[in-house]
């Protein structure tokens, strides 16, 4: 990615916490405003797993809000069975945010990595799948284990809800 002058742009991962959202994704905004197209939420996940529904609960909430460039609900999830068909459906021109959940050390649980760079889906359970995004808002739902996939599957979806619902907020006052 470049920026103005055709200078690299530095790229990072950062963690913060969700009142920060916003701030992110004012930055998002101001870059993205240069671009062809809409700014489209790709929120990845599935709704047979509490620690993977944060994606398709995103993704429902933009939806119920009004906004109108989201993949990726509880009614039509974008999860690993039909991730590369999904991307088909994004625009021409579009800035991608990827929205999904991943696990991080017991520490991180609850924070959010955000970065101007893609998401790896699936990576942590050991699935290849493709690169999706210009920026990344991955949320920590849990801490990682030697069970991956079992620790997904008992995440607490009282905070996979209220991540969801920060991520949400923050799209709201910055899109909306």
């Amino acid at each position: 990615m470049l920026t103005e002058g055709n200078a690299p742009r530095e790229r990072y991962w950062k963690k913060i916490k969700g009142g920060q959202l916003p701030a992110f994704l004012d930055t998002v905004a101001q870059e993205s405003g240069r671009a062809a197209g809409p700014v489209v939420f790709v929120c990845i996940g599935t709704d047979r797993s509490s620690g993977d529904a944060l994606g398709p609960l995103v993704g429902t909430l933009l939806q119920e809000a009004g906004y109108p460039h989201v993949i990726g609900t509880l009614e039509a999830p974008c999860d690993a069975s039909n991730l590369p068909q999904r991307l088909l459906e994004i625009p021409q021109g579009a800035t991608i945010i990827a929205i999904d959940a991943c696990l991080g050390q017991h520490a991180s649980v609850g924070l959010f990595q955000v970065s101007n760079q893609p998401v790896y889906p699936g990576k942590s359970v050991g699935k290849m799948l493709p690169q999706v995004g210009d920026y990344t808002i991955a949320a920590i739902v849990n801490a990682s284990g030697p069970k991956q996939y079992a620790i997904l599957q008992t995440t607490s979806l009282h905070l996979v809800m209220k991540m969801s619902k920060e991520i949400a907020e923050a799209v709201k006052q910055v899109f909306l």
